[in-house]
């Protein structure tokens, strides 16, 4: 799982330029074998920081969106996917130190940065969000 995740990401990220959360999303959908819509990923496009703001990681949004896709097909209410998302967050904390953009990359967006630095980070995150969500799919039975 872990090197089908980094091999994934790095393509991802080096042949189709894409974002964190679109990458989260597509990892995602493929390891779970849930189908992503385009335009589901159409909406994940400036999801990397609020558009390179440093807001809310792009991996913690796209990792949100797809527990919200795959949940409801898992028939969960919306009250459990709420609260499934607030955990995961506070796990994400815990294990990452933050889920702002502006502290998990400190340095920022600029030209001067290597190209997509974030992806040891993406393949960590992706590999947390996925076992977190087995996680909640063996406690629930």
């Amino acid at each position: 799982m872990k090197e089908y995740i980094r091999n994934r990401v790095h393509e991802l990220y080096w042949k189709n330029d894409i974002n964190c959360a679109r990458t989260a999303l597509i990892c995602l959908g493929e390891l779970l074998g849930t189908a992503i819509e385009p335009q589901t990923l159409l909406s994940a496009a400036g999801l990397h920081g609020a558009g390179g703001y440093r807001a809310q990681c792009g991996i913690v949004e796209g990792s949100l969106m797809f527990m919200g896709i795959y949940l409801h097909v898992l028939g969960r209410t919306d009250h459990e996917i709420v609260a499934a998302c607030h955990d995961f967050a506070a796990a994400f904390d815990r294990t990452f130190g933050s889920l702002r953009c502006l502290e998990l990359r400190p340095t920022g967006f600029s030209e001067n940065d290597p190209p997509h630095m974030c992806e040891q980070l993406t393949c960590d995150g992706i590999g947390f969000a996925y076992q977190f969500i087995l996680d909640l799919q063996n406690a629930a039975g």
